[in-house]
């Protein structure tokens, strides 16, 4: 069940004077297929005592929870933002002070644009146990879903993964190294962005032409996945209107995606299967 934030005082009162600490587990869930979870992961659900959950965290992951865990959702979704970073930091500490055992659940992996690296922190500074289970992160699974390679001999040395939301919203992308061709550029959390990140980079020098992949609810049922190029990209997304979670993916290589760019860049549309 999902607990309202007012209820929270209730939770944290400790099981008894002599309750011992709890600890905590920092848990990535991947990018929606429940197939993808670790065994670990798995396991430490099936287990959970209490989960405290994002909001990209898929309805199948969230169905391997039993019925008898506490389930707290504290995802930002627009027009609601839930708590506060440094009030999540808290609510792990105080339910392990009280003797709880946390599963903190948070989509793709943890370290990687997850602020896992914040609440491992907060939780280390208070004195409690943290563990991390790494998830397979977004890219990773999106660019197998959508049979896109990452790097290829031919045309992608390197790889990138960049945050499109910035501190204060829109991102800066002042590294002139981005226009590099052969390197592969995955944003996340990009698609509010899209039009400026398209204008950066190619004010960067990566050529217009260079086709890009947006992959909407990657590796669940209801995948989409959209070939457009840099230049096209904000016309795309006004058009095709892709929801969130997408994933923009810049670079040569997708091209591989079942063959579907045509030579003049016109973006294709395809669903998953």
């Amino acid at each position: 069940m999902t607990l309202a934030i007012d209820a929270l005082d209730k939770l944290l009162t400790p099981h008894g004077a002599a309750s011992a600490q709890g600890r905590v587990w920092l848990v990535g869930a991947g990018p929606g297929d429940v197939e993808l979870l670790t065994v670990k992961a798995l396991r430490l659900l099936h287990g959970a005592e209490v989960v405290v959950y994002d909001r990209l965290v898929s309805e199948a992951v969230m169905a391997e929870v039993p019925e008898s865990a506490l389930c707290i959702d504290v995802g930002k979704r627009p027009g609601h933002h839930g708590l506060k970073q440094s009030q999540i930091n808290q609510l792990l500490i105080d339910l392990a002070i009280s003797g709880r055992n946390v599963v903190r659940l948070k989509g793709g992996d943890p370290f990687i644009f997850g602020r896992g690296g914040e609440e491992m922190v907060s939780l280390q500074q208070a004195g409690i146990v943290c563990d991390v289970v790494p998830g397979i992160t977004a890219a990773v699974g999106c660019a197998a879903a959508s049979g896109i390679p990452l790097t290829h001999r031919d045309c992608a040395q390197s790889l990138r993964f960049i945050t499109g939301h910035g501190r204060s919203g829109e991102p800066r992308l002042e590294d002139a190294s981005l226009a590099a061709a052969n390197q592969t550029l995955v944003f996340y959390m990009g698609l509010r962005w899209s039009a400026s990140i398209s204008a950066q980079l190619q004010a960067q020098g990566r050529e217009g032409t260079t086709p890009v992949a947006i992959i909407e609810n990657g590796t669940r049922p209801e995948q989409r996945v959209i070939i457009t190029t840099l230049a096209a990209l904000a016309t795309t997304v006004e058009k095709e209107q892709p929801v969130s979670p997408s994933l923009l993916m810049i670079g040569e290589v997708v091209r591989y995606y079942r063959s579907a760019m045509p030579v003049s860049g016109a973006p294709v549309s395809a669903t998953a299967g």
